[in-house]
């Protein structure tokens, strides 16, 4: 199969790629898609033999569940119930952060194809805030079903050339939205009620923080990861290994934790960039790439990470070297993502 780029750089190449994704869309094939978060590898939600091409471009586990994304708010209740005692707060939560990088896990509706949502009986959904991706959504008129544009396990790409670099062959179209805004795959949550206020149970971390939240319920984090040998995740990113460049990669909590093996050629991936945070001297990196260079903040770490890392992954290191991120805001996001892209079971 060829793999066609199409730009969304003029109004007039926008009109047309956004017409030659729907039309794709509609006939059952799955199309790379610009997101605000990562590009997304998206196919008709309702359409289970064009989601079944979603799994097999990526090589991705039936047990996996996909999300769901929609054109508009209103189109939740067509893929999924709201229950009456959470349904005060799945409102206050999409008025708020849709169109958006929050994700809701919610009882699934039997339109929704088990395939989708790998059997279990809640879909995850979300609208998302990109213009290329809402026109496209928007002229396709229903949801579409879009994991990150990878092959399972590998880097979320925030670019066309990540997508190519992985997909090639594999799929009909990347539609080139350029550079994700966000980086970070989208937060996910489900609500949960409870006295004197609702639980919000985050799923998976992501630019939609638990500041973001608490106004809204009690705010807590799912602690368990689920490995290839559990039972199917309840959610999408919930695999203990995941989001991994094809060189080994591993997290440091300390700089007391690096000892190097002679011969090996590693690169840093360093948070700051400073060397008073006690990683830049420990060894002679063959490279360094600095998330948030100077004072270090953690909203641009999260939007440089997974182009950073994809452009380490293509330099020939034995190993690439993370320094820790603030444990906090966005960067719990961030640890998330490189805790299972240093994974070893």
């Amino acid at each position: 199969m060829q793999t066609e780029t199409l730009l969304t750089d003029t109004e007039t190449s926008t009109r047309e790629t956004v017409a030659r994704a729907v039309a794709l869309l509609r006939s059952g094939e799955v199309v790379a898609l610009p997101t605000e978060t990562v590009y997304g590898l998206g196919a008709d939600a309702l359409n289970p033999a064009a989601v079944a091409k979603i799994f097999e471009a990526k090589e991705r586990p039936h047990f996996d569940p996909l999300i769901v994304h929609l054109p508009n708010k209103t189109m939740v209740r067509d893929v999924a119930e709201i229950p009456d005692d959470i349904a005060k707060t799945v409102t206050q939560l999409v008025e708020t952060f849709w169109p958006g990088p929050l994700t809701l896990l919610l009882p699934k509706k039997p339109v929704v194809p088990d395939l989708v949502t790998s059997g279990l009986p809640t879909v995850a959904v979300r609208q998302g805030e990109h213009p290329v991706f809402h026109r496209i959504l928007k002229q396709f008129g229903g949801p579409v079903a879009a994991p990150s544009a990878n092959r399972f396990g590998a880097l979320s790409p925030t670019s066309a050339a990540l997508v190519r670099d992985q997909l090639e062959g594999r799929i009909p179209l990347i539609v080139d939205g350029g550079a994700c805004s966000r980086g970070l795959e989208s937060t996910i949550v489900r609500v949960v009620p409870a006295t004197p206020k609702p639980v919000i149970e985050v799923l998976r971390p992501g630019p939609v923080t638990e500041d973001d939240l608490k106004k809204f319920g009690k705010v807590v984090f799912a602690t368990r990861n689920t490995t290839v040998e559990d039972a199917a995740p309840e959610a999408p990113g919930r695999l203990a290994a995941h989001y991994a460049p094809r060189t080994p990669l591993r997290l440091l909590e300390s700089p007391r934790d690096f000892s190097p093996e002679p011969g090996k050629r590693y690169a840093l991936l360093s948070y700051r960039g400073q060397e008073k945070d006690g990683y830049l001297a420990l060894h002679p990196w063959s490279e360094v790439a600095v998330l948030s260079p100077g004072s270090g903040r953690v909203a641009e770490a999260g939007i440089r990470l997974f182009h950073l890392l994809g452009q380490l992954d293509q330099h020939g290191h034995d190993e690439i070297v993370a320094e820790p991120v603030p444990d906090r805001g966005i960067g719990r996001a961030i640890l998330d993502k490189l805790r299972k892209a240093s994974f070893r079971p």
